[in-house]
């Protein structure tokens, strides 16, 4: 009798200690309706970022420790479509996933136009499911889905909605966009992408995500942008949109790249910098030296180009 009471009582206070742990994530089945461009919602002032993301994916909410924050879900009557992965090394992403997907809100961003129209975009990183709630994949990006919000009196009104773009970044983690207008009254997304080798540079990409022919796409690539996780050689960089009253919309974008470049020692912990044409002579007869590229990017109907030859500066050459 002893021994059956001891044993209830462990069995209670497993039970008891188990329930106190996170549970497991769980997916929430949900209709094909919410890869439907052409949805529409409206939500009372003021905008819950949270309730929208629920809205527009209705999936089961977790709020985890770390701000780990998404919903959880899958289509079963979706039929998945491919979407680039800029790392180009899995191929492109199927979405949604067959196994699941967690949906987190990547950022919010308010701005007015020039007559006081106020807008909201929101951005949302889509991963394959994971059971515990982690974001995993070291040459997987995040993919990028957008919502846009304009309010209308005492509500928001979405006015267009696109559940994936692209996927960037590492760990299945899309770099957060940030608003660059680019006209009047035209706003687009800038986003830097960087990925690189086990303890090897990475080498980063600016990308520009606008509205084009009916949907959010990426406009423009540019390489070389910055690097990090280097011994030798770090590089940043910037960009600047032309002010041009000739171009109403998709006016030029000027790139700067700051840097320094120093020979790699062939040590364990120091790998060669994939260089650009316009430091790889340079660098073929000196040790270091560092330098600044200016880059000119114009819009070709389709998408944006380089205009000219780079201007290049360099200083404390050895």
């Amino acid at each position: 009798m002893r021994l059956n009471s001891f044993y209830l009582l462990f069995i209670l206070f497993t039970t008891f200690s188990h329930a106190q742990e996170e549970p497991d994530v769980l997916l929430k089945n949900v209709s094909d309706t919410i890869l439907n461009t052409k949805r529409t919602l409206k939500m009372a002032d003021p905008l819950n970022d949270i309730k929208v993301m629920q809205k527009l994916f209705p999936g089961k909410l977790y709020n985890l420790a770390d701000k780990n924050t998404f919903v959880s879900w899958n289509c079963k009557s979706c039929k998945p479509a491919p979407f680039p992965d800029v790392n180009e090394v899995e191929g492109d992403q199927l979405f949604p996933y067959e196994r699941g997907v967690a949906t987190r809100l990547l950022s919010s961003i308010d701005y007015a136009d020039s007559k006081g129209n106020q807008f909201r975009i929101l951005t949302f990183n889509h991963s394959q499911y994971d059971e515990d709630g982690l974001q995993t994949g070291r040459f997987s990006g995040g993919l990028l889905g957008i919502a846009k919000f304009a309010k209308n009196g005492n509500s928001w009104e979405m006015r267009s909605f696109q559940p994936a773009v692209a996927a960037f970044g590492s760990f299945a983690q899309c770099p957060t966009p940030k608003l660059v207008q680019i006209g009047e009254d035209q706003y687009a997304l800038s986003l830097v992408h960087a990925n690189g080798g086990p303890g090897a540079p990475y080498s980063a990409y600016l990308y520009l995500i606008a509205g084009f022919d009916g949907k959010y796409q990426s406009l423009m690539e540019v390489g070389y942008y910055a690097l990090s996780n280097s011994v030798s050689s770090n590089w940043s960089g910037s960009y600047t949109v032309v002010t041009d009253n000739n171009k109403k919309f998709f006016r030029d974008f000027v790139i700067t790249t700051t840097g320094s470049y120093k020979k790699a020692k062939g040590t364990e912990d120091d790998f060669e910098v994939d260089l650009p044409e316009e430091l790889a002579t340079l660098a073929k007869t000196k040790k270091q030296f560092n330098f600044v590229i200016e880059r000119h990017f114009s819009f070709s109907g389709k998408w944006y180009k380089t205009v000219g030859k780079p201007v290049v500066k360099f200083s404390n050459i050895k």
